[in-house]
């Protein structure tokens, strides 16, 4: 079964998202994150045809405890935060969702 991406975010951060062919996302305008904000994303962790949940990291902040302890438990989907220096903790992202580290050390010294 194959699974698509969602994006959750202001409309400015989704457009661009959707316009590279991403079809399931959840626009919540900055003014009203800190109420609709968990809604959205519980219904993007709660859709099974969703596989990787995209969201820009200065939003997480917006998270309850209990939707961002979710997020930050959820295998499938994974969550992918972007923007803000997040890219460290990507690579444990990928890991737990798929059960390898594609940059394992020894791999990384042949591509150097």
């Amino acid at each position: 079964m194959s699974q698509e991406i969602a994006v959750v975010g202001s409309p400015d951060f989704t457009t661009g998202f959707r316009l590279a062919g991403v079809r399931k996302f959840e626009n919540v305008p900055d003014d009203e994150k800190e109420t609709e904000l968990d809604d959205a994303v519980t219904r993007v962790l709660d859709d099974d045809d969703v596989g990787i949940v995209v969201m820009h990291d200065d939003d997480l902040d917006y998270l309850s405890r209990t939707v961002r302890q979710d997020v930050e438990g959820s295998v499938e989907p994974v969550m992918v935060s972007i923007g803000g220096g997040a890219a460290s903790g990507l690579r444990d992202k990928i890991k737990r969702a798929i059960g390898i580290d594609l940059m394992d050390e020894d791999e990384q010294g042949d591509n150097e």
